[in-house]
């Protein structure tokens, strides 16, 4: 039997997807609202709160006052700033290095690749509090370390890494847990990078007789500029807001800047000064996101 044909001038329904979310050009845009409305609730209106208290007196005028005055009444300040820079410049050039060597590691596709990239990822699961709880158990006195070395032999009293008197040591143990917590950040950016790099820029710097140094100096880094850019501009941004690992591992004897902020908010109910500290953050990663999109800018004609 003839399959009976709909009548001429009539339409067919629409199915249901069209009804509810409109045509398929809208899709996108639907898909990207939840994350445009959390970014918008969470993020973009308590910033535009804290960037207008910061300039801010208690009379509603706006004033600079606010800058001045926490440098004076907050002596925890230039230690905060010195601190938070020397993380951001330790940790930040340790991680790149690090992701970029196990990226292009990975990207040799070697037997158990995959396994081993999921594995060196398992710390992006991790909150930043969790992971220096974490940490804290391997470092404290009766911790993992202490113990080990104990066992084998190497110490007779445990080492206390953890202490207020020695800050270079706070300092490193911040180094290695964050190192350890979000290098995989920068990983995947870069394992991305390197997966839309064309094998065809490989196999004729091949032929023309490079070297694999040669190769990876003047054909992968190059191709790879935009995604170290990319991962330069978040893990910095990152870098700046550290806080969670150095509450777990130094509580207040380690001051960085995001700490500041908790501190003046939550004990000391200081708005105005938990906002000067914010705006002061946004204002260095911005210093640096500019520094990055102007120096691993990606040139037009590199882009063809």
């Amino acid at each position: 039997m003839a399959p009976v044909e709909a009548p001429v001038g009539t339409h067919r329904p629409r199915p249901l997807r069209q009804r509810i979310l409109g045509t398929d050009t809208l899709l996108p845009y639907w898909l990207l609202l939840p994350s445009v409305l959390y970014l918008v609730l969470f993020f973009v209106i308590p910033l535009s709160q804290a960037i207008v208290v910061a300039f801010q007196d208690g009379a509603g005028n706006w004033t600079l006052e606010n800058f001045p005055k926490l440098r004076r009444w907050d002596f925890n300040f230039l230690p905060a700033l010195k601190w938070t820079f020397l993380l951001a410049l330790v940790i930040v050039p340790l991680q790149l290095v690090t992701a970029l060597l196990i990226a292009l590691l990975v990207n040799t596709r070697f037997r158990g690749s995959q396994l081993f990239l999921y594995v060196c990822a398992v710390p992006l699961g991790l909150s930043d509090l969790a992971a220096g709880l974490i940490w804290y158990g391997i470092f404290a006195d009766r911790g993992f370390l202490n113990s080990l070395l104990y066992t084998l032999g190497l110490i007779d009293a445990p080492i206390t890494i953890l202490t207020p008197d020695e800050r270079w040591w706070l300092f490193g143990a911040v180094v290695v847990a964050e190192h350890w917590r979000a290098t995989a950040i920068v990983l995947v950016v870069l394992v991305a990078g390197l997966q839309m790099i064309s094998k065809d820029y490989l196999e004729s710097a091949e032929v023309l007789g490079a070297n694999r140094w040669q190769r990876l100096w003047y054909v992968v880094l190059p191709l790879l500029r935009p995604s170290l850019q990319a991962a330069l501009i978040i893990r910095t941004i990152f870098a700046f807001e550290i806080f969670a690992v150095v509450l777990a591992l130094a509580g207040d004897f380690l001051p960085v800047l995001a700490e500041r902020a908790y501190n003046w908010y939550f004990f000391r109910q200081n708005l105005r000064f938990a906002s000067v500290y914010a705006v002061i953050i946004l204002a260095i990663s911005l210093i640096f996101t500019v520094l990055y999109l102007v120096f691993l800018r990606v040139r037009e004609e590199e882009r063809r």
